[in-house]
């Protein structure tokens, strides 16, 4: 069994595990897994922006006053003053790095960049690089990764369990991380990741639903396993859902970006061709997504519509163009002109608001244990992830864990001797079968039961399916061979868990969690925080 020791262990190649990275390779030999390809997490899929106060007239308070009525009171007023302090020296690191955000020239706006805007926010505050600014950060992020020599990508490494001092060839029990077990998806071989500390960037968890938005790989993974090494996780009942993915049985997760609507797209019944965001808020297609979301799910029931329209065709066609570019190619693609015509959208699991906590340094209940990005509750989105706010927590919290750890690695103790990943009572499955019948089953119950409008006794059902899905797959964990697909299945497993339980445990509706069993506010806005 290869076993690779670094200074630092990072788990995940997207915004928040590169910016780690390159932020700690000055000082450090520093490990970066990737479940796939290097290039094939969320960050690439983001086409929205990154939010920053860069307009004149735009304040500081302005954006943390957004992120707070987006969030609905839940998040930290602290995580949020935190991030969007640190916002516009995040954009210059990265139009260091050679991110080409669209320039400005818009009459009374920062000629430096073109801002747009998006739902929930008060200005144009949005940098962007057309339709496709997390590909156009995940390039630059990776040729800057790739060029050093103290980091070193290991792609197509998909993680079964961190590393803990349990796993030390003399057990302690104090909980200290010290790296990764992870599998080698060439080789079928089990591999050790070992480091003073350890970086987890993995992602969310929306393909615990049926219809999303993210990767493939986007299953929960590092929260199931920080989870199960003994951190706490946090606001798991709050799974965003994106208003507009494109419905189209060949083509799934082609999310339609936010910015279409800040830039007038409108939402439109096909029976009609009528509006009916007005109806639901007096901020129209620009009302916070979940709020967006609940209406166009209200619609779809109330008239048994498989989807609704997303329609700009009113603009000018060059405008259409100009802004869209990779939306309006790969929708000509499919034969829809979106200069002339509507596109049908639904709703999708879209982005995990909870997730592992963690303080403004990125540290974990874990020693040893820092955490960045989707993995993670921060604080900053509350019950509610205000647009574009997303890729900055990447940057922000990236940088923060690596401060940290640069800051105190000398007082770090060496990992002891860890180990190896034992396969002696384990033998290959003949029933794979298994395994994709129940990820699909999964999905499908999560969506029926835990999806946009909740009820108790639908997330009854689901709990009651999640345990005996449990024993199932702990069942064949135990008696073969681990390959990516179950280690995804085990750990979509856990995260379902973890979700139905939060959402039983909210008796009150708060941003992206709407019950009809409990449709009020309380007045006390209260973290759920399950501790193992």
């Amino acid at each position: 069994m290869a076993a690779y020791n670094f200074d630092v262990v990072v788990i995940g190649s997207g915004a928040a595990g590169l910016t780690a990275a390159l932020n700690l390779a000055d000082r450090f030999k520093v490990g970066v897994l990737a479940k796939a390809g290097i290039s094939d997490g969320s960050t690439a899929w983001a086409q929205g922006g990154i939010a920053a106060v860069l307009e004149p007239g735009d304040t500081f308070e302005s954006h943390i006053e957004d992120t707070m009525i987006a969030g609905a009171g839940l998040n930290d007023r602290k995580a949020v003053e935190f991030v969007v302090e640190h916002a516009p020296l995040a954009i210059e690191k990265l139009a260091a790095l050679g991110v080409p955000f669209n320039p400005g020239g818009r009459e009374g706006a920062d000629d430096r960049w073109h801002l747009t805007r998006e739902g929930g926010h008060s200005h144009r505050r949005i940098v962007h690089v057309n339709d496709a600014t997390g590909q156009a950060v995940q390039i630059a992020l990776e040729k800057a990764a790739k060029a050093h020599p103290n980091i070193t990508l290991f792609p197509d490494r998909a993680a079964i369990d961190l590393i803990t001092s349990r796993h030390g060839e003399r057990y302690s029990g104090d909980g200290h991380v010290w790296g990764v077990y992870a599998v080698d998806r060439a080789s079928g071989q089990i591999e050790t990741f070992t480091g003073k500390a350890t970086v987890l960037a993995s992602g969310g968890a929306s393909r615990a639903y049926l219809f999303s938005t993210s990767p493939r790989g986007a299953t929960g993974d590092g929260i199931a396993m920080a989870w199960r090494a003994g951190c706490r996780v946090s606001n798991m009942e709050f799974m965003q859902f994106h208003p507009t993915c494109l419905y189209n049985l060949e083509v799934k997760n082609f999310l339609i970006t936010e910015a279409m609507r800040g830039e007038g797209g409108q939402l439109k019944l096909p029976t009609n061709g009528r509006r009916f965001m007005p109806r639901f808020d007096k901020r129209a297609e620009l009302a916070p997504r979940d709020i967006v979301a609940r209406a166009i799910d209200h619609e779809i029931k109330r008239l048994g519509l498989d989807y609704v329209h997303l329609d700009i065709s009113h603009k000018p066609p060059e405008f259409v163009i100009e802004h869209f570019p990779t939306i309006h190619a790969k929708l000509l693609t499919l034969g829809i002109d979106i200069t002339k015509q509507p596109i049908p959208i639904v709703p999708a699991a879209h982005y995990t608001c909870g997730g592992v906590v963690i303080d403004l340094d990125g540290r974990t209940d874990l020693p040893g244990l820092y955490a960045a990005g989707e993995v993670t509750q921060s604080g900053l989105h509350g019950a509610n992830r205000l647009a574009s706010n997303s890729l900055l927590e990447c940057f922000v919290f990236g940088d923060a864990a690596a401060e940290h750890i640069k800051a105190n690695f000398a007082d770090m103790p060496a990992p002891p001797p860890i180990r190896p990943w034992d396969e002696s009572r384990v033998t290959d499955s003949d029933e794979e079968v298994i395994v994709q019948h129940n990820w699909r089953e999964i999905r499908r119950f999560m969506w029926d039961y835990v999806g946009i409008v909740r009820t108790t006794k639908r997330l009854e059902r689901a709990a009651h399916r999640v345990a005996l899905l449990r024993q199932e797959v702990a069942d064949y964990y135990g008696n073969f061979r681990v390959t990516p697909d179950l280690l995804e299945l085990r750990n979509l497993v856990e995260v379902a868990d973890l979700i139905v339980r939060s959402a039983l445990h909210r008796k009150e509706s708060r941003g992206l969690h709407y019950t009809m069993d409990y449709p009020d506010l309380l007045d006390e806005a209260k973290d759920t925080i399950l501790v193992p």
